[in-house]
């Protein structure tokens, strides 16, 4: 081995020997032993192929990334290294999936595609009124989430940023009209993560809006350059967590500390979901340089149980969060990324699986991550949970991929002395090396983990068709076309967007229901369906907001596999209201409004 190899394994065991295992991959972890294989074959082995279509639907869209203070010059790409983001909504209300795909340059804009129903997607951001709003006076954008605040039946634009936070009301689908000032957000956030949900279940959708960097950092005028993370395990420095409950006339109160969220940890990614069946949705969220962060809630206030439940008890690089029921046993799993690269650094990604003894407020988790093959995804970021081929199970997508720039050339050395150094030198950007044109984790081949029902997921990305390696952030699963398949999304850190059409098994059935509140909020966040067929049950939910940056699809889409006959989907509202559909056509969208 050579000494510049041995060196830098020390440095990580010195730094993080007791969370963090150092070690080689084993074959059996290794990204994927499947060879590409044309559609039919791989339709036939797999049940699912995708072809890349961007743009020949129409979609031609660069990411650009920031250019922040000068004194980052050094580390630009690793500081930014954020903002490419995609988010699913139907904002024009025509049956058809529309998407909002955010930009990061200074003076770059945003795009929002407008589906045409005829397979392509037009830019409509421009006239609509949400394209311009990448300028260094208000930073720039790092990700979308939509929620129908008002309970006007159409989705608003609520814009995240390092800087300004924008929220912009839909206008019956013809223009949006910005309402910040209004609403009363704050001047100036550096964040990451964000989400609508209805935390006090009084029919409103209230907003969740996690700070990365502090929010009294300028990063384009910085006062000093001590502005990163004190520590790579247990970082405190980070940006602040807001809970803004809706007061029903277009304005937000700020309730965090009042609610009991208060923590400056450095969020990448949140999530909101029923984790006990209490009726009320539970926080989870995913840190960088820390512990994950798991809050209960009450309905009125969150306690955070994140080492009582097991989810906080080692510190790691927490980029994803994400929620779905992989074992079909009518509870959530947590799937959280982090760090892998082979022969250097394996934090391994962790999906916490609910332990079978316990529920309620004695609810525990156990990683399964490794016994269930998903642990090992490179630098990972986003990852959603669907079933992409139909068989009845929740599969995985994940990107993954951090700088890529020469590919004779490797930052890891460098980046492990910066790693081992005291809060004095880690806190402050200009101990750190310069990255010098050198890869970190680069051109990584993204994951398509296949569940086959039993526990074990198998990564058949390049098989099926999802071949690039990218710099990958957020992903988002969509059924863009109306067909029962669900395609995907994928937005890249200075790269193409990409649109993955997705062929599915066409012996497989399936299942969709959108959902729409009245008591609850309209956008019916919160509303969970659970499917009952053949013996078998899954149980989803409608998500503000999940993965990294991203926004899947509201509409929930159910794979059925061979010979389904459906019994019964139960649906239960934000409000408590519960109703049962006796057997349900399966090939359809069920369309389904909660009861007056």
């Amino acid at each position: 081995m050579k000494p510049a190899r041995i060196l830098l394994i020390i440095c990580f065991v010195a730094l993080l020997a007791a969370p963090i295992v150092i070690k080689r991959l084993s074959a059996r972890r290794q990204a994927s032993t499947a060879a590409k294989l044309d559609a039919n074959t791989a339709l036939s082995r797999y049940g699912v192929h995708f072809d890349e279509v961007a743009r020949a639907s129409g979609v031609n869209f660069i990411h650009q990334a920031p250019t922040l203070d000068q004194r980052l010059d050094h580390i630009m790409p690793q500081v930014a290294s954020m903002g490419a983001a995609v988010s699913v909504v139907d904002f024009d209300r025509d049956g058809w999936a529309d998407f909002y795909v955010t930009n990061s340059g200074e003076g770059s804009k945003n795009c929002l595609y407008r589906n045409m129903a005829n397979g392509s997607f037009s830019d409509v951001a421009p006239q609509m009124g949400v394209a311009d709003v990448n300028q260094a006076s208000t930073g720039v954008s790092m990700g979308a989430v939509w929620g129908d605040y008002d309970n006007d039946g159409y989705e608003d634009l609520f814009l995240y940023k390092w800087g300004r936070p924008e929220l912009f009301h839909n206008d019956a689908g013809r223009a949006f009209t910005p309402v910040t000032a209004k609403a009363g957000l704050p001047a100036w956030v550096n964040a990451n993560t964000a989400l609508w949900f209805d935390y006090d279940s009084d029919g409103r959708l209230d907003l969740f809006l996690g700070g990365y960097y502090a929010e009294d950092v300028d990063l384009w005028h910085l006062k000093t350059t001590k502005m990163m993370p004190e520590s790579f395990e247990y970082a405190r420095n980070g940006g602040r967590k807001y809970l803004f409950r809706n007061l029903g006339d277009g304005t937000f109160e700020e309730v965090s500390g009042k609610a009991g969220i208060d923590t400056r940890r450095w969020a990448l990614a949140a999530t909101a979901a029923d984790l006990r069946g209490t009726g009320h949705p539970d926080l989870f969220i995913a840190n960088d340089y820390g512990i994950s962060e798991l809050y209960f809630n009450d309905g009125k206030q969150f306690r955070e149980v994140g080492k009582q439940t097991g989810v906080g008890f080692s510190p790691k690089s927490g980029m994803n969060a994400t929620v779905g029921d992989v074992l079909n046993h009518g509870r959530y799993s947590i799937y959280v990324s982090n760090i892998s690269e082979e022969g250097v650094l394996i934090q391994g990604n962790n999906l916490w699986v609910p332990k079978e003894s316990t529920s309620g407020d004695s609810l525990k988790y156990d990683n399964l991550a490794r016994d269930m093959d998903v642990e090992i995804g490179g630098w990972s970021f986003g990852a959603q949970f669907g079933d992409l081929n139909n068989d009845g199970n929740q599969d995985l997508y994940l990107v993954n991929g951090y700088v890529s720039a020469d590919r004779e050339k490797n930052y890891w050395y460098d980046f492990s002395k910066i790693a081992g150094g005291n809060s004095t030198i880690i806190s402050d950007a200009a101990h750190w090396p310069a990255t010098e044109g050198r890869s970190l984790s680069g051109y990584q081949q993204k994951r398509v983990w296949l569940n086959d029902g039993s526990g074990k997921f198998a990564n058949v990305a390049m098989a099926v068709g999802a071949t690039d390696n990218f710099d990958g952030r957020s992903v988002a699963l969509v059924d863009l076309w109306n067909r029962g398949v669900l395609d995907v999304i994928v937005a890249n850190q200075k790269g193409p967007l990409l649109i993955y059409k997705n062929t599915a098994a066409p012996e497989n059935a399936w299942i969709d229901f959108e959902l729409e509140g009245s008591a609850s909020n309209r956008s019916a966040i919160g509303s969970e369906v659970k499917l009952f067929w053949n013996g078998r049950q899954q149980v989803q939910q409608v998500s503000g907001g999940s993965g990294f940056c991203a926004q899947n699809q509201r509409r929930l889409h159910f794979g059925l596999g061979k010979n389904a006959q459906v019994e019964k989907a139960e649906v239960r509202w934000p409000s408590g209201k519960t109703q049962t559909i006796d057997k349900p056509t399966t090939g359809q969208i069920h369309k389904i409004r909660e009861p007056a």
